[in-house]
């Protein structure tokens, strides 16, 4: 059947995308291209994987690509532009909303839930770099390179970096928002920023908990994040703190809170845990401590033959005391987690949707592209993993499933009954 068909039925009868994409407003008085039109173009080429403005503009010359979108003709890379400069971003994070709404209403997260609480991964990621473009949102840092005459010599970068909070586990993965870091601030401050407006969006209950990197290891963000109705799993790294030198040493000689087989992560597992550990005088209050020792055998190609060694690695995570009543287990299964930004999210994005390329350097304009992105991204995983049978059955990639979704576009079907404009 035909794939792109498929995709946009699925969108049109589970979410009303149609109607939802008519929502979004844009600031151009003068509009000569409605906004809808570049909307849909935008988001096919997302779905599509096209790596930029140029190479968009150029596919909006084919014929039932403007039959899809209702254009009347091809549009430039420069009108992309602007009318990202001028998309209602508020506009565009209802939307996402309503879409993973639906989604949780639906029961599609229920696999995500561990003992019945859906958990949150925040983490930063660098979008894009560059050393001669800047703009007033540009972060900028100095950095040491050789010269050709050999010698080090000091430059600066440029660069924008995001706090994205996403929702994973093991069978979906779908992206809430992002929030770019300013110049000068702490990521702390873009995460607490980027909270607070999915609390409003999303309500207090859409997720029960966020589980956070080392970074984030601060009283005065964990006290925030409890005020904002969450509970809390942070990495702790630092030996220097108290905390973990105390969670190390009072577990040492106890015997394990609970030994068992991650089946998911192929690993042997022991857990220790601590309670009513201080953490620090900016959190002022006590805290769970819950250390791993994880042991599995991995193969390596030594000397060219294959070779089983054995390994093993260490965790400590610290848990806000909403989660006292909850097994330790729940803490680990949290605090790993959080991985799934890096694997689930970061990395795809990167591979197969052009993360870090910018479309367009301009602070509205590129975080604009990056919910349009985001919104692709989830509506394509979710229809991939809950509703073609062709990615569940493993007869095709996610990447070979986008491909057939472009060549389905040159088959003759009445594409201009999928999205109209009035």
């Amino acid at each position: 059947m035909n794939q792109l068909a498929l995709f946009l039925h699925y969108g049109q009868k589970v979410f009303g995308l149609p109607k939802l994409l008519r929502g979004v407003r844009s600031e151009r008085p003068y509009a000569k291209i409605p906004t809808l039109p570049v909307l849909v173009t935008l988001l096919l080429g997302v779905v599509l994987r096209l790596d930029s403005y140029l190479n968009l503009s150029e596919q909006t010359k084919r014929r039932r690509w403007q039959h899809l979108s209702r254009l009347k003709g091809p549009i430039s890379d420069d009108a992309l532009e602007y009318v990202t400069e001028r998309l209602w971003l508020e506009d565009l994070r209802q939307v996402l909303a309503w879409i993973l709404k639906k989604l949780k209403a639906n029961k599609v997260l229920e696999s995500c839930k561990i003992n019945g609480l859906l958990c949150l991964s925040l983490d930063a990621n660098e979008h894009f770099k560059s050393r001669s473009r800047c703009c007033q949102q540009c972060c900028q840092r100095e950095i040491q390179e050789t010269d050709a005459q050999g010698k080090k010599v000091k430059v600066i970068e440029y660069y924008h970096r995001y706090v994205v909070a996403q929702i994973n586990g093991p069978k979906i993965n779908i992206v809430l928002d992002v929030e770019p870091i300013l110049p000068g601030e702490e990521e702390c401050g873009a995460a607490l920023r980027l909270l607070g407006r999915v609390r409003r969006i999303y309500g207090v209950r859409f997720f029960d908990l966020i589980t956070v990197d080392g970074w984030y290891a601060q009283g005065p963000f964990l006290r925030s994040v409890e005020k904002l109705g969450w509970a809390w799993i942070v990495v702790l790294k630092d030996e220097r703190r108290e905390v973990y030198k105390e969670g190390l040493q009072l577990s040492q000689g106890l015997e394990p809170a609970a030994a068992f087989e991650d089946r998911e992560r192929d690993r042997q597992v022991q857990l220790w845990e601590l309670r009513d550990l201080d953490f620090s005088e900016g959190y002022g209050g006590k805290v769970r401590v819950v250390r791993s020792r994880e042991q599995w055998i991995q193969a390596k190609i030594v000397g060219g033959k294959k070779a089983h060694q054995p390994q093993q690695s260490q965790w400590v995570w610290a848990a806000s005391a909403q989660l006292d009543g909850y097994p330790a287990e729940v803490i680990y299964h949290g605090g790993h987690r959080r991985w799934g930004i890096e694997n689930k999210a970061f990395n795809e994005l990167t591979q197969g949707y052009h993360l870090e390329h910018c479309y367009h350097h301009e602070p509205h304009s590129m975080l604009a592209q990056m919910l349009i992105l985001i919104l692709g991204f989830d509506l394509f995983t979710v229809f991939a993993q809950v509703h073609s049978q062709l990615w569940r059955l493993g007869q095709v990639s996610l990447k070979e499933l986008a491909h057939r979704l472009d060549l389905a576009l040159e088959e003759d079907l009445p594409w201009s009954q999928w999205f109209h404009c009035g």
